[in-house]
């Protein structure tokens, strides 16, 4: 039978005890981590959130201790009192490691069975065990990390955006269905069969409307979700630190967001972040880096080799210069030396953006390359020139329409670096992208769409395009990059009806279609608008890179698998009949769901 804890007090927290408390009379509560019995001797680590530190039951112990000591196994949830002592074997290892609590009572509150893998950092246990008994991993030490490191992020921009005059509001969690990229979650309505509630994919039109209603700074850390494929970084329900500002242009929202970027890293990180973040607009970006979220922390510039592609009759060059597409280069220092297997394991980065392959020159006094037959010595030292390439470099280039070729060749430079060891791990490099297109052409749609959202005001500039030459058309929209990934973005928000109906009209709305879906917006914009912004950081992916994590999942507590299942609860799962009936709702089920295999429910 277990034990009470009536009468007891926790005093301390095992990691809170340092060689300061030797000789005081202490409490302690957590969970037997090991357990060493020497014939007598017994010694129990003890673990709670805040670490672990040794307790002692003494040959000179009373029989019931020592007994019920011997009785205890890894995971058992232990109350004990003793005296904090020094320890004779010091471990380094330990944070409390100099001393150790010399056991006077001793109690089992709860026993453990044997868990399905070690409580412990270095385990190898599969991904999907882990998962699946959730609860148990997050008692180890480095996921307690993670969710401790979350919680202080997030109570630092709570403080940074209070002390900043912000207001937190909360927005709905049941709302309309709107067109905002993603796929909605749906929720079905009861009392009004056949229609439906979407979870929020962004609190955006709320958080406009509040700029409407005079809270002229609006900050939430919201929860959002988004029906989509999942990745490392992507979940189907994520947070977001969300804000929203009135009377501001982009320098203000910008201005507002290296404040807290410099405070969170401070306080956080005791790491100092250099103002002001360096800004690049996105054409930019694009042509130097291949991406719209650059890595800084190494060089690997893309070089646009066309001019000289031209004079080279290689039909692969041609075709693609012929159809308005673009040829350009990236150089790996010191790739003379690959094997053509891992040159052509780049290739293949490439071909998985779309590209048709990867021409690939080594311009050495002995050239070597996939194309050589149709240079000359003196096309091979303009190549070279023209990318920088040295006689030990691997020149890697691709010819397709801008798009496939900058996405490519983005990729591979990534890769590149990752291989020659090019990135450290601890550089964090920040940069805002400005100046985005205010459409996007999709292929799949045969239609431009918003490259952010429909919301999102175009540069005063380049109104005149709008109705003539939308690709033209930039938008007064920024994300704040670090080290490659996005970790927040934002744009001015169009506050004038007229504006917001030609952009939506633009995208394929018609009068009646916009005042469907947006009506509400519409309607509240003829009663008053000031001109705002805001900007949303992805909370989960900020822990997640500033922790060092591989995967966003090691940052959230109860996460999901690529096929947006829980592995603990084996959520998504079928309802009783009388449920679908109460919502009006008939279900079609397949006649056998396929299985799918541990490794294909991660990314």
């Amino acid at each position: 039978m277990a034990d009470s804890i009536q009468g007891l007090k926790r005093s301390s927290m095992c990691a809170d005890l340092t060689e300061a408390n030797i000789g005081e009379k202490v409490t302690l509560m957590g969970w037997c981590h090991k357990c060493r019995d020497l014939g007598g001797l017994t010694f129990i680590t003890l673990r709670d959130r805040t670490g672990e530190i040794q307790l002692v039951i003494s040959p000179d112990a009373s029989e019931e201790l020592k007994a019920k000591a011997s009785s205890i196994r890894s995971e058992f949830v232990l109350a004990a009192v003793g005296e904090v002592a020094l320890r004779s074997a010091p471990n380094p290892k330990m944070k409390t490691g100099t001393i150790e609590v010399n056991v006077e009572d001793l109690r089992i509150i709860s026993e453990a069975q044997t868990t399905p893998f070690y409580i412990e950092d270095d385990d190898t246990a599969n991904e999907a065990l882990r998962l699946k008994y959730r609860y148990l991993d997050l008692r180890r030490p480095c996921m307690q990390k993670n969710l401790m490191f979350r919680h202080r992020i997030a109570k630092c921009a709570r403080d940074y955006y209070d002390e900043a005059g912000f207001i937190e509001i909360e927005t709905p969690m049941l709302g309309k269905s709107t067109p905002e990229g993603a796929r909605d979650y749906l929720v079905p309505s009861r009392v009004k069969n056949g229609s439906f509630f979407a979870l929020p994919q962004s609190p955006q039109l709320y958080k406009q409307l509040l700029m409407l209603a005079g809270y002229d700074r609006y900050f939430q850390i919201a929860k959002c979700f988004r029906d989509e494929d999942l990745r490392a970084d992507r979940q189907p329900e994520f947070t977001q630190i969300d804000l929203e500002m009135s009377f501001v242009e982009c320098e203000d929202v910008m201005k507002v967001t290296e404040g807290f970027l410099v405070r969170v890293f401070k306080e956080v990180m005791d790491m100092d972040i250099e103002l002001p973040i360096r800004r690049i607009p996105y054409a930019e970006a694009m042509e130097r880096y291949g991406s719209d979220k650059p890595d800084l922390r190494f060089g690997l510039e893309l070089k646009n080799i066309t001019e000289i592609a031209k004079k080279i009759d290689f039909i692969v060059f041609k075709g693609a210069i012929d159809l308005g597409g673009s040829v350009r280069a990236v150089v790996v220092p010191n790739g003379a030396s690959m094997t053509r297997k891992e040159i052509d394991a780049l290739g293949e980065v490439c071909k998985t953006y779309k590209a048709k392959g990867m021409a690939w020159l080594v311009p050495s006094k002995e050239p070597r390359g996939s194309f050589l037959k149709f240079l000359t010595p003196e096309l091979i030292s303009e190549i070279a020139e023209a990318t920088g390439a040295g006689e030990n470099d691997l020149i890697c280039i691709v010819a397709d329409k801008d798009k496939v070729t900058f996405d490519a060749l983005g990729a591979l430079r990534c890769e590149a670096a990752k291989k020659l060891g090019l990135i450290d791990p601890n550089d964090f490099k920040l940069c805002w992208v400005t100046e985005f297109p205010m459409f996007e052409y999709s292929e799949e749609e045969g239609r431009y769409m918003a490259m952010h959202h429909p919301f999102t005001c175009p540069m005063d500039e380049d109104l005149e395009y709008l109705e003539t030459d939308k690709s033209k058309l930039r938008s007064k929209a920024y994300d704040i990059v670090l080290n490659g990934c996005e970790l927040g973005g934002g744009s001015i928000r169009i506050h004038n009806r007229d504006l917001q109906m030609r952009v939506f009209k633009a995208l394929g709305f018609t009068e009646e279609s916009a005042q469907e879906q947006f009506g509400f917006l519409l309607d509240a914009f003829t009663y008053g608008v000031p001109p705002h912004g805001g900007l949303a950081f992805g909370l989960d992916r900020m822990v997640m890179l500033m922790g060092h994590c591989s995967s966003i999942r090691e940052v959230i507590a109860f996460p999901k698998v690529q096929n947006s299942s829980d592995l603990m609860t084996e959520a998504p799962a079928p309802v009783e009949a009388k449920q679908l009936a109460e919502l009006g709702i008939e279900v079609s089920v397949p006649e056998k769901e396929e299985d799918v295999e541990d490794g294909a429910i991660f990314d």
